[in-house]
C-alpha cells in the first residue's frame, strides 16, 4: 500500500507542476453560474472545473500529504500532556505543575504568532511556498526541545514547535478548502482536522513504551519522544514536493497561465484513472488579478462587509480553544494528582480518549454535508458542554475513578471533536480566498489567545488539589461551548455543498470596493 502511494506521488509531481499542454475546455452552456458580474474571464472557471472533479487518488494525495499536520499537531500536544509527569520527576528540569503548564501556553502563544505572521504571507506567497517554511521551523524546533535543559529553553523550543503548527493551520487549511470539491468540503476538512487525535493516539502509545523505567530511563524517553516528531516531519517534508499550488490562488493572483497549467494537469490524471469528467457551467465574471491585498480592504471585509460572521467565526474558535486547552493539556495530571495514575501508565488513558475524538468528525462529519453546517454546529457545541457540566459535577463528587473519568471523556469529546473541526472549516469557507489564510490565522489567534491561558489556569486549579476549584473551570468550558451553539442559531451560515466563491464572492471577481455582503 505505501509503495503503491509513493509510486502515485512521483507519478503525480510533473502533470500536477504545471507541464504538459492545456486541453480544451468542456463548457456546458444550458446552465448558468450563481456568481455573474462582467465579461467572462478564463481564470473564473478554475473554480467550476475543480468543484465538479470527481473523487480521485488526487485527493487523496491531497489529503495525506497536508492533512499529515494535524497528526502532528496531536503528536506534539499529547506529547506535552504524556510527559508532563516526566518533566515533573525530572532530575534535570524538575518543573511544577505550573511550570508544565507555562510551557504548554507558551506552545499556544507561539502557535498564535505564527498564525499570524504565516498566514499574512501565505496570502501573499501562496500556499505551497509556505508548507516547506512553516514545516522546516516546526522540524527545527522539536528536534530542539528534546535538548531542553531547563524552564526557559524547554518554553522557548514550545514557542517556535507552535509557531510552526500555527502556520501550518492558515496554509493548510486554505489549500484542503481550494482544492476539494464543495460537495465533500466540509467531512473531508472535518476527518483531516479530527486525525489530530490519530497523532495523539501515536503519542499515547509511545509514551507508554518510552516512559517505562524497565525499558529506558524516563529522562531519555521524553527526549526521544520529542525527537520523533521531527523525523515524520521529514518524510512530510518530501511528499509535499509533489502537490501543486492551488490554481485558486493562481488564478487572482496574476498567475492564470500557470493555473491553467496545473488544473489541466489535475484533470489528465484523474482522466487517466478511468474517471468521468463532467462539463463545467460557464462562469460569466472578470477577475483583477493581484500580487497581494491591502490589510484595508481585509479589515472593510472583516468588519464591514462580513461583520456577523466575523464575531461567528471569533466565538466558535475561542470556546473550542479554551474547552480543549483547559482539559487536554492537563490530562496527564489530573490523572496523577487526584487518581494516582502512574506518569508511565498514562498513555493508556489518552488512547480510548483518542478514539473517540477521531471518531467524532468521521462519523459525524457526512451530516455537516447532508444535513447541513448550521444544525450540525448547535448539535455538536451543545452536547460537548451540557456533557463537560455533567463530567465536573461527577468528579467534584467524587464519584469517578481514572477509567469512568476518562469515558466520560471520551464520551463528551466525541462531540467536541466535530464542533472543534467544524470552527475551522467556518473560518475557512466563510471568506474572500485572497485573504482565507489570514482570516484563518486571525480567528485561530484571537481564539487561541483565550485558550492559551487554560493550561496555566487549569495547571494552578489542579495544584491546589480543590475538586471543587477544578469544577469551577469546567463549567467556565461549559458555559462557552453553549454560548457558541446560541451564536450559530442566529449567525451560522449554511455553506454546505455550495462553492467558495458563492459562500464568499472573491475580492478579484469584483469591482473595487465592492466585495459583496452577507448572506446566509
Amino acid at each position: 500500500m505505501l509503495r503503491e502511494f509513493l509510486a502515485l506521488a512521483r507519478q503525480a509531481g510533473p502533470d500536477l507542476d504545471g507541464s504538459g499542454q492545456s486541453p480544451s475546455l468542456r463548457p456546458d452552456r444550458s446552465k448558468e453560474c450563481p456568481i455573474a458580474s462582467s465579461p467572462a474571464h478564463p481564470a473564473a472557471a478554475i473554480p467550476a472545473r475543480l468543484d465538479r472533479l470527481p473523487w480521485s487518488r488526487f485527493h487523496w494525495l491531497v489529503v495525506v500529504a497536508l492533512g499529515i499536520t494535524w497528526i502532528l499537531d496531536g503528536l506534539e500536544v499529547t506529547l506535552a500532556g504524556s510527559v508532563a509527569g516526566a518533566l515533573r520527576e525530572s532530575p534535570v528540569l524538575q518543573f511544577s505543575a505550573s511550570d508544565v503548564g507555562f510551557a504548554n501556553s507558551a506552545y499556544l502563544v507561539g502557535a498564535v504568532g505564527g498564525a499570524l505572521f504565516f498566514g499574512w504571507l501565505t496570502d501573499r506567497w501562496g500556499r505551497k511556498r509556505l508548507f516547506s517554511i512553516t514545516l522546516g521551523l516546526y522540524l527545527l524546533a522539536t528536534a530542539g526541545t528534546a535538548f531542553s535543559w531547563d524552564l526557559p529553553s524547554f518554553a522557548i523550543m514550545r514557542f517556535f514547535t507552535g509557531a510552526g503548527i500555527g502556520g501550518e493551520y492558515s496554509a493548510i487549511n486554505s489549500a484542503i478548502q481550494e482544492l476539494v470539491p464543495a460537495r465533500r468540503r466540509g467531512w473531508t476538512d472535518l476527518v483531516i482536522n479530527g486525525s489530530f487525535w490519530v497523532g495523539a493516539a501515536l503519542a499515547s502509545g509511545a509514551s507508554i513504551v518510552l516512559l517505562d523505567p524497565r525499558v529506558i530511563d524516563p529522562e531519555y524517553g521524553w527526549r526521544i519522544a520529542f525527537f520523533g516528531g521531527a523525523t515524520i516531519g521529514l518524510f512530510i517534508l518530501w511528499l509535499r514536493r509533489f502537490l501543486p499550488e492551488s490554481p485558486r490562488w493562481l488564478a487572482t493572483h496574476g498567475h492564470a497561465d500557470e493555473a491553467e497549467r496545473v488544473i489541466d494537469g489535475i484533470e489528465r490524471r484523474i482522466e487517466a484513472e478511468g474517471h468521468h469528467i463532467p462539463d463545467y457551467p460557464p462562469v460569466e465574471a472578470h477577475v483583477h488579478a493581484r500580487k497581494s491585498t491591502p490589510m484595508g480592504e481585509v479589515f472593510r471585509a472583516l468588519f464591514h462587509t462580513y461583520p456577523k460572521r466575523t464575531f461567528y467565526c471569533l466565538v466558535l474558535m475561542a470556546a473550542q480553544a479554551f474547552f480543549y486547552n483547559a482539559i487536554f493539556f492537563t490530562y496527564a495530571m489530573m490523572l496523577t494528582d487526584f487518581y494516582s495514575v502512574p506518569s508511565g501508565q498514562v498513555g493508556y488513558y489518552i488512547l480510548p480518549f483518542a478514539a473517540g475524538n477521531v471518531l467524532g468528525p468521521l462519523l459525524l462529519g457526512r451530516l455537516f454535508d447532508s444535513w447541513g453546517r448550521r444544525p450540525m454546529i448547535i448539535l455538536t457545541y451543545s452536547i460537548s458542554g451540557l456533557l463537560l457540566a455533567a463530567t465536573g459535577f461527577a468528579f467534584e463528587a467524587g464519584h469517578l475513578t481514572a477509567t469512568t473519568q476518562t469515558l466520560c471523556w471520551s464520551v463528551t469529546f466525541f462531540f467536541a471533536s466535530a464542533a472543534a473541526s467544524a470552527a475551522y472549516l467556518t473560518a475557512a469557507e466563510n471568506f474572500p480566498l485572497e485573504m482565507r489564510a489570514l482570516a484563518i490565522a486571525v480567528f485561530y489567534a484571537l481564539g487561541t489567545l483565550l485558550g492559551a491561558v487554560a493550561p496555566w489556569v487549569f495547571g494552578l486549579l489542579i495544584e491546589s488539589g480543590s475538586r471543587g476549584q477544578v469544577l469551577i473551570g469546567y463549567l467556565f468550558g461549559a458555559a462557552l461551548m453553549l454560548v457558541a451553539a446560541i451564536v450559530t442559531l442566529f449567525y451560522g451560515v449554511a455553506a454546505e455543498r455550495r462553492p467558495l466563491e458563492d459562500v464568499a464572492r472573491p475580492l478579484s471577481w469584483a469591482p473595487s470596493g465592492d466585495v459583496g455582503g452577507e448572506k446566509k
